[in-house]
């Protein structure tokens, strides 16, 4: 085996030079040095460190390992390829790195075992014929790679579909809490309408920002989450921003232009008081700065307060000149959400109807009358006839 020439080949890449800089990586390039060298003892190290780190990531060759890092690492490459442009130039480097990781990941286990067993003394020969071997096969090659690319983006997007904004940082989210649909009970109309505003984001046409405003309890949260889930969502991605980072909004909503996929920002509970002066930032971001709003990008938010900023009698009765204006002031913010649904606590029939459904798929078997009784009891004790509040009474039933 030539272990230098493969030594060489990977010292040229280019288009995917932050792979170099991985543990991983500066291990097997360690490991053919050594071996090249026929420094025996370190290259014996190096091997069964590197299957070690192999067997504890859960990757059965360097070939899995390389798939993983080329389709979730973001790179200039990557990037061309996911928005379908050309470049020859960048094309032809990354095909070549390719070529060489691939060539890497190729070398079978028994080539480094010859080297180490000529470069040791007889003693040695035994322990490294019984040395473990980890897999020489490439599940992927630069065709297979690109097409990845095209057909799901690239890095964390490409990998996760919920995240969270915390500090300036994106936080993925691997087993994100979003109901599944079927898990949603009434509010059919509102939740049609969330969808329909969703799949003309994710199709690539206009959407509106949209606020989810009413009673606690109803749904608006687990409406947002389950977008993730519907048929043809498989490019939405869910971003859940807390009040106190939405200074860094802009920053995040510039990285996201251009992408492939779709994003929702998800502000849950979005609320403001009478002084909190952030609500002119987001009522900037929603409409009214001089920087566009990426295509791809939907600010949606909910509230259990309809125009999101506190209001006191004194605002109406103050004796300030223009107190009409501060009133619509603190409205304006809800008014640059170009969709605005209203969540509102249902009525006895729908919620007894809810109660009924719930308790057939719980297996309850209970007189209606005396289970309409205590869910309607259940519900003057819990404030409101809400999905929450029923399947909190069924919940009960169980006990």
């Amino acid at each position: 085996m030539n272990f230098t020439a493969v030594r060489i080949a990977l010292s040229g890449i280019s288009a995917y030079r932050p792979l170099l800089d991985a543990p991983m990586l500066i291990q097997a390039r360690q490991l053919l040095d050594a071996c090249d060298r026929q420094a025996g003892e370190e290259a014996l190290s190096l091997y069964t460190q590197l299957f070690y780190d192999l067997c504890a990531q859960g990757f059965s060759g360097l070939g899995d390992w390389v798939w993983e890092q080329l389709r979730y690492t973001q790179t200039p490459y990557a990037l061309l390829a996911e928005r379908g442009d050309s470049d020859p130039c960048l094309e032809q480097a990354a095909c070549r790195d390719i070529y060489a990781l691939t060539t890497l990941c190729r070398i079978d286990c028994g080539d480094y075992l010859t080297a180490m067993e000529g470069a040791l003394s007889a003693e040695y020969k035994s322990m490294i014929s019984g040395l473990p071997r980890w897999s020489s096969q490439v599940p992927f090659d630069f065709s297979t790679l690109t097409q990845f690319y095209k057909d799901h983006g690239c890095g964390l997007y490409a990998r996760y579909r919920a995240f969270l904004w915390e500090d300036g940082q994106l936080i993925p989210v691997a087993d994100p809490d979003c109901p599944k649909p079927q898990d949603l009970l009434g509010y059919e109309l509102q939740r049609g309408q969330v969808e329909a505003n969703t799949r003309q984001l994710v199709q690539g046409r206009e959407a509106n920002n949209v606020l989810l405003f009413g009673d606690g309890g109803t749904g608006k949260s687990a409406t947002v989450k389950s977008m993730l889930y519907l048929p043809g969502m498989e490019d939405l991605r869910l971003i859940e921003i807390q009040k106190e980072n939405l200074t860094g909004l802009p920053s995040l909503m510039r990285s996201l232009g251009g992408r492939r996929h779709k994003f929702i920002l998800f502000i849950d509970d979005l609320a403001f008081d009478q002084d909190d002066k952030t609500y002119s930032s987001l009522k900037t971001i929603l409409e009214g700065s001089l920087e566009k709003r990426p295509a791809n990008v939907a600010i949606y938010a909910t509230s259990n307060r309809r125009h999101l900023v506190r209001q006191n009698f004194s605002d109406r009765g103050s004796d300030e000149v223009d107190a009409a204006e501060t009133i619509s002031e603190k409205t304006a913010l809800a008014e640059r959400f170009g969709l605005r649904i209203p969540y509102l606590t249902m009525n006895k029939a729908g919620y007894l109807a809810l109660v009924d459904y719930l308790a057939d798929q719980a297996g309850i078997h209970m007189e209606a009358q005396q289970l309409h009784a205590q869910a309607m009891t259940w519900e003057i004790r819990h404030s409101g006839r809400t999905p929450r509040v029923a399947r909190q009474f069924i919940a009960s039933l169980h006990r």
